[in-house]
C-alpha cells in the first residue's frame, strides 16, 4: 500500500480529531554499542510479552536489515504500513506517524532512534516523532547505538575512524525513562557476524576490516557502559532533589561559540563536562564588528553549532564588543562561571596578536580554562574586502572623490601661502579620516590612503607632477604617512563600527525594557497580544501573526506587519500555515522555518508558554534570506516571556475575580440566610400566634380586640410580601435578567401610583408633593421606578418620628430629571451616609419590631436607578433630616399626540 505524502490539510484533520491525553508516555531505550548485540531483538520479546499482558502493542517500525530471526519476532504483532515516499528516483519507506497518532495505541516500536527522515515528512529526525507520540500519552520502545549519540560522535571518531552523521541530542537520551542495556561480549559479536548474522557476506568483510574490530568494540562497550552508568546516576541525582537531599556543586561550564567546523568538538566536549559535573551550561557567543562580514558558510557552520549548543542544554547568551577575552572574562565573572571551554587554533596569523589564552588567564584568574585543540578552519573575516563588488557604491566613491580634490585643494591653498609639506600631509591624514567616516567597508579608506600618498607625491614635492622625489627622505615620510593614513583609517572604522554596534545592542535592550513597561500597562488579552507584535515588528521588522487561545483551542489569526496586511493575510495564514501552528499549540514545541519541523513553512513558529500552558502562538515571517541573529533570537525567546508571564497574570487576575464572585455570592447567601432567619421569625411568630387567638378564642374576643389582631397580621403579611418583593426584584437584578420596559411616563402619575401603596402609617406623617411642571416626564420602567420611591418613603416613615414632614420635588435639570424625597427628621450620620446602599445595612444597626428590615431597600433602588443610568444620592436637609434623591433621563412632551 503507497501513502501519499502527509499535507497540511491532513495535519489539520489529524490535530482537530485526534484525543487528548495529558499523561505523557514513557519512553524506553534499548542502548547497544554496536550493530548486531540484539536490541531490536530484545524489543521484539518484551514487546510480545507485553501484548500477552493484554497491552495494546503496535509494530510502527520495524528496520528488516535482512534478518530473518529478527523478522519473526514481529509475527503476532499489528504492523502499521510504512510511509512510501519517493525521493530521486528511489521509492523510500518511512514511518507513518500520522497513521500511528490516529491509531492510538497503548503501546508502539519505532526502530533506529537517530534516523533521519526522508524530504516530505514532518520531521526531520526519527527523534522527533517519538517525542510526538510520548506528547499524545503512547508508550514507545525503541533502539539506539552508542555512536548516535551527540556529545560522544568526537569521541567515536576517534575510536573509528567513522564520522556519524545520525545523531540524536543528548537530552533525549537521558530524558528516557527506561534504559536498557543489550550487551554481548565482542568475541561473540564478531562470530556473529562471520556467520552472517548481521550483514550480508562483502558488507560484513568491509565490517571486519574497518569498524568490527575487537579493539575498537571493546572501547564502544566500555563508553556504552558507562553511558548507561551516567544515566543511572543522574536518576538517582533527581530522586535526592525531590528529596531535598542532593548537594549543590555550584559548577558552571561556559563554552565559546565560534564558526569553526571544530567548535563542534569543543561544545560536545563542555557538554560531556557540564553533565559530569551536573553543571549549569552556557553556550556565548561576542559578536564583534566584523560579524556581519562574515562569509555565508561561516554563518551556516555558525548557525550549526549554535543548533547543537542547544540541542546538548546550553544556554545560549550573545555580548558585543572587539575584544573577545575582555568580553568573556566579563561575562564570567558576572555569570559566576568555575570552568570555561575554548577551542585553540595554531594558525599564523595568531601569531601577529597577542596570546588569547594567557589574556583570558589574565583577565579571569579564577576561573579554570580547558583548551582543546582546534586544528581546522575558523572563522574568516576578510579585513580588507577588495574582492567583494557588493561593498562598492557610486555614493560612496563620489564622496571619496570629492574628498581628495577637497584636501588637494586645500594642499594648494598651503603651499601658496608656504606651509611645509607637514601640514600638507596633515590635511591628507584627515581627509582619510573623513572619509572612514562617511563610507562603508575598509575598501575606501585603504584606496584613499594610497591615493593620498600619489596625489602628495605628484603635485607636492621635487619634481612637480612626477611621482618621482628628490630628496632623499621622502620615500619614508610616504611609508610614515601612508602607514599613518590607514591606521587612522582603520582605527576610526572599528570606533565606527563599535558605536554602531553599541547603538544596536542598546535599541535591542531598550525595545525589551519598553516591552516589560508597555505589558505591564495592557487592559486585556488582547492589548497584551497587540503590544507583543508590535515590539517584536519593532525588533525584527518582520510581519508577526498571532493565534490566541480561545477556550483550548486556536482562535482566528491576528496579522500584525508594516505592510498592507490584506496581503499578509492570505499569504500567512492559509490552511498549511495554520496547520503548523495547530502543531505548535499541541505539542507545545517550536516548528516551521529554520526547524527541523514541516521546515517549508513560511514561517517561524513559537509557543507563548507558561509552564505546560500554551497561551498562544506566534508566528514570524522568514521570507527574507538571512535567519534570525542569535542576539536577535535570544530578545525574542525574553519577549514572548514577557508576554507569556503577562497573559498568565491576566488569567490569574481573572480566576481571583471568580473567586471573589463566588465568595460575594457565598458572603450574601450566607447574610441572606441568617439575616432572614432572624428577621422572618418575629412576623411569622406574631401571624400564627394572633391566628392561634383567632381560632380559640373567637366567642370571648370583643370586636375591637379582633380587629387589633387582624391589623396585626395584615402589618406583619405586607411586610413580608414587600420583603419577598424586594428579594425577587435584587436577584433579577444580579442575574442580568431583568428586562426594563423603558417608557415616556409622567411623574405626576407615576408618585400618585407609589403613593397609594406606601406602608399604612403613612396617615401619621405629612406628606406633599411639589412638580416644577405639572407635565414632567421622564424615561423609566415605571414599575420599578414606583418601588424605589416607595422604599424610600417606607424608609422615611420608619426612621422619622410621627408628625413628620415628607416631601417629594420633581425638577427638570438639563437632560435629566431629578426627583428628591426629603424628611425632617434626626437624619443620618456621615458615617451611615457611605453604607446606606450597601446590602443588608441598617442605619445604626438599630433593630426590634418597629425598625425591622434586611437592609435591602436602599440597596434595590442603588440596583434600580444604575440599571435607568442615573445616579443615586443621600444628602443633609436644611435645617434639619435627610433627602434621597436620585436621576432619570428627561423626555419632552409630544403636543400633537
Amino acid at each position: 500500500m503507497v501513502i501519499q505524502q502527509t499535507n497540511s490539510y491532513s495535519l489539520l484533520e489529524q490535530l482537530s480529531t485526534l484525543p487528548t491525553r495529558k499523561k505523557r508516555g514513557i519512553l524506553k531505550i534499548y542502548f547497544g554499542y554496536a550493530a548486531g548485540v540484539g536490541k531490536t531483538c530484545a524489543m521484539l520479546n518484551d514487546a510480545q510479552e507485553a501484548q500477552k499482558n493484554g497491552i495494546d502493542v503496535v509494530a510502527g517500525y520495524i528496520e528488516p536489515h535482512f534478518r530473518p530471526e529478527t523478522m519473526s519476532l514481529v509475527k503476532g504483532l499489528e504492523s502499521l504500513p510504512s510511509l512510501k515516499l519517493s525521493y530521486k528516483g528511489v521509492l523510500l519507506n518511512e514511518f507513518d506517524l500520522d497513521r500511528a497518532l490516529q491509531r492510538m495505541p497503548s503501546l508502539i516500536l519505532v526502530d533506529e532512534l537517530a534516523h533521519t527522515n526522508a524530504a516530505g515528512c514532518r520531521h526531520k529526525k526519527r527523534y522527533q516523532d517519538v517525542e510526538e507520540l510520548l506528547q499524545a500519552g503512547i508508550d514507545v520502545y525503541t533502539t539506539i547505538n552508542v555512536q548516535h549519540i551527540e556529545s560522544l560522535n568526537d569521541i567515536v571518531e576517534s575510536i573509528t575512524g567513522v564520522y556519524v552523521r545520525e545523531r540524536i541530542p543528548d537530552s533525549v537520551f537521558d530524558c528516557a525513562d527506561q534504559i536498557e542495556l543489550v550487551d554481548i561480549e565482542p568475541d561473540e559479536l564478531i562470530d556473529r557476524l562471520n556467520r552472517g548474522k548481521i550483514y550480508q557476506e562483502a558488507q560484513a568483510h568491509r565490517a571486519l576490516t574497518n569498524f568490527f574490530t575487537k579493539e575498537r568494540l571493546v572501547a564502544l562497550r566500555e563508553i556504552a557502559l558507562r553511558r548507561t552508568a551516567d544515566h543511572v546516576n543522574k536518576i538517582a541525582a533527581q530522586n535526592e532533589t525531590l528529596n531535598n537531599s542532593s548537594p549543590y556543586t555550584n559548577e558552571h561550564i561556559l563554552v565559546c561559540l565560534s564558526s569553526a567546523a571544530s567548535n563542534a568538538k569543543v561544545i560536545r566536549t563542555a557538554a560531556r563536562m557540564a553533565g559530569a559535573f551536573h553543571g549549569l551550561f552556557t553556550a556565548l557567543f561576542v559578536e564583534t564588528s566584523d560579524t556581519k562580514d562574515m562569509e555565508g558558510n561561516n554563518r551556516e557552520v555558525l548557525q550549526e553549532n549554535l543548533r547543537l549548543a542547544e540541542q546538548l542544554g546550553a544556554q545560549i547568551s550573545t555580548v558585543c564588543g572587539d575584544d573577545i577575552p575582555t568580553q568573556i572574562a566579563e561575562y564570567a565573572k558576572a555569570s559566576r562561571v568555575s570552568k570555561i571551554v575554548i577551542g585553540r587554533s595554531s594558525r599564523a596569523k595568531r601569531l601577529l596578536k597577542s596570546n588569547y589564552v594567557d589574556r583570558l588567564t589574565e583577565l579571569a584568574p579564577n576561573v579554570d580554562i580547558y583548551i582543546i585543540p582546534d586544528t581546522q578552519p575558523s572563522l574568516r573575516i576578510n579585513t580588507l574586502k577588495f574582492s567583494k563588488p557588493s561593498n562598492l557604491s557610486l555614493a560612496d566613491t563620489g564622496k571619496s572623490v570629492l574628498l581628495l580634490f577637497l584636501c588637494t585643494l586645500v594642499g594648494f591653498l598651503f603651499d601658496s601661502l608656504n606651509f611645509s609639506i607637514a601640514n600638507i600631509i596633515t590635511v591628507y591624514i584627515l581627509g582619510v579620516q573623513l572619509n572612514a567616516v562617511i563610507t562603508k567597508g575598509r575598501l575606501y579608506s585603504a584606496v584613499s590612503s594610497v591615493l593620498s600618498v600619489l596625489i602628495l607625491n605628484y603635485f607636492f614635492t621635487e619634481p612637480r607632477f612626477s611621482l618621482q622625489a628628490y630628496d632623499p627622505g621622502y620615500p619614508v615620510t610616504f611609508l610614515v604617512m601612508l602607514a599613518a593614513s590607514l591606521i587612522t583609517s582603520t582605527l576610526t572604522k572599528r570606533v565606527k563600527g563599535q558605536a554602531h554596534q553599541t547603538a544596536q545592542k542598546a535599541f535591542r535592550t531598550e525595545v525589551l525594557l519598553e516591552t516589560s513597561r508597555k505589558l505591564q500597562q495592557a487592559k486585556d488579552k488582547d492589548d497584551i497580544l497587540s503590544e507583543t507584535a508590535q515590539q517584536m515588528i519593532k525588533l525584527l521588522d518582520r510581519a508577526v501573526i498571532f493565534y490566541p487561545s480561545r477556550e483550548n483551542t486556536l482562535g482566528e489569526p491576528l496579522i500584525f506587519s508594516n505592510a498592507d496586511t490584506s496581503d499578509a493575510l492570505l499569504y500567512y495564514t492559509n490552511v498549511e500555515e495554520r496547520a503548523v501552528a495547530e502543531w505548535v499549540f499541541k505539542n507545545n514545541k517550536r516548528a516551521g522555518a529554520t526547524t527541523n519541523t514541516l521546515s517549508a513553512a513560511k514561517c517561524l513558529y513559537l509557543a507563548v508558554r507558561g509552564n505546560s500552558t500554551v497561551f498562544a502562538v506566534v508566528g514570524v515571517a522568514m521570507d527574507k534570506d538571512a535567519p534570525l541573529e542569535i542576539f536577535e533570537k535570544s530578545i525574542l525567546i525574553a519577549m514572548l516571556g514577557e508576554c507569556a508571564l503577562a497573559l498568565e497574570k491576566e488569567d490569574l487576575n481573572e480566576t481571583q475575580k471568580q473567586i471573589s464572585i463566588k465568595m460575594q455570592q457565598e458572603q450574601l447567601r450566607a447574610n441572606l440566610l441568617r439575616a432572614i432567619s432572624h428577621d422572618l421569625r418575629t412576623p411569622l411568630t406574631s401571624i400564627s400566634g394572633n391566628a392561634g387567638i383567632l381560632m380559640g378564642n373567637s366567642k370571648v374576643l370583643s370586636d375591637s380586640q379582633k380587629q387589633g389582631l387582624y391589623t396585626d397580621i395584615y402589618d406583619d403579611s405586607m411586610w413580608l410580601i414587600n420583603l419577598v418583593e424586594n428579594l425577587l426584584s435584587i436577584t433579577r437584578i444580579d442575574n442580568g435578567t431583568l428586562n426594563l420596559g423603558m417608557q415616556p411616563e409622567l411623574l405626576e402619575e407615576v408618585i400618585e401610583e407609589a403613593l397609594l401603596h406606601i406602608n399604612r402609617n403613612s396617615v401619621d406623617y405629612h406628606i406633599n408633593t411639589f412638580l416644577s411642571d405639572d407635565l414632567l416626564m421622564a424615561k423609566m420602567d415605571s414599575r420599578l421606578i414606583i418601588q424605589v420611591i416607595i422604599n424610600i418613603i417606607d424608609n422615611a416613615i420608619k426612621y422619622t418620628p410621627k408628625g413628620s414632614n415628607i416631601t417629594i420635588t420633581a425638577n427638570r435639570d438639563g437632560p435629566f430629571v431629578r426627583i428628591e424625597i426629603g424628611d425632617n427628621g434626626s437624619g443620618i450620620s456621615d458615617q451611615s451616609k457611605s453604607k446606606l446602599f450597601d446590602m443588608f445595612y441598617t442605619a445604626d444597626n438599630i433593630r426590634g419590631d418597629g425598625r425591622r428590615g434586611l437592609g435591602l431597600g436602599l440597596s434595590l433602588c442603588k440596583s434600580i436607578i444604575n440599571a435607568h443610568n442615573g445616579i443615586i444620592y443621600v444628602k443633609d436637609n436644611v435645617p434639619q433630616g435627610t433627602v434621597f434623591g436620585f436621576t432619570l433621563q428627561a423626555e419632552e412632551v409630544n403636543v400633537h399626540e
